[in-house]
């Protein structure tokens, strides 16, 4: 990641902040595919602590059941990257924490692990405030596994900061 890839996220993560703080809101997360990513980006603004809750990565798929819920049959049936996968995730993350906002996100980050349905550069996201439906979405990133991540990242924190409004 570059200087200036870490200034655009930190810029993104600022927005955020202020919208949630103007809101009196939380955020929780539930990471795969972007390994704590998204939680290390929120937290590198300093007093993030006021509107940042927890974060979990729920890299395999055992954890994603045991720390969340998922029905195991789901991720049988549907796949770990799944809308259903990260619905159940956003759902199970909001039963286990106090947050007021949860984003779960999933994919196949590369360079491997690819298929016709979810090739490389795929990621299902889903947002989901406590009392209401939840959001989802899938998209495919193009580049290496870094810059999949990274976009996941910063894409995940935006469509957050647009559902806010």
């Amino acid at each position: 990641m570059t200087a200036e890839d870490h200034t655009q996220t930190a810029s993104i993560v600022h927005r955020l902040a202020q919208s949630l703080l103007a809101q009196k809101q939380s955020l929780a997360v539930a990471e795969s595919c972007t390994g704590g990513w998204l939680a290390k980006s929120c937290t590198d603004l300093a007093g993030s602590s006021q509107w940042f809750e927890r974060g979990l990565v729920t890299y395999s798929n055992a954890s994603k059941v045991d720390l969340l819920a998922v029905p195991l049959a789901t991720i049988e049936e549907q796949g770990a990257v799944s809308e259903a996968t990260v619905s159940a995730m956003v759902a199970g993350l909001l039963d286990r924490s106090p947050a007021d906002w949860v984003i779960a996100v999933s994919g196949v980050a590369g360079p491997d692990g690819g298929s016709p349905i979810n090739p490389v550069g795929s990621v299902w996201f889903a947002w989901q405030q406590r009392g209401h439906a939840a959001f989802t979405s899938k998209h495919v990133f193009a580049g290496n596994r870094e810059a999949i991540r990274e976009s996941a990242v910063n894409f995940a924190i935006v469509q957050l900061i647009d559902y806010l409004k």
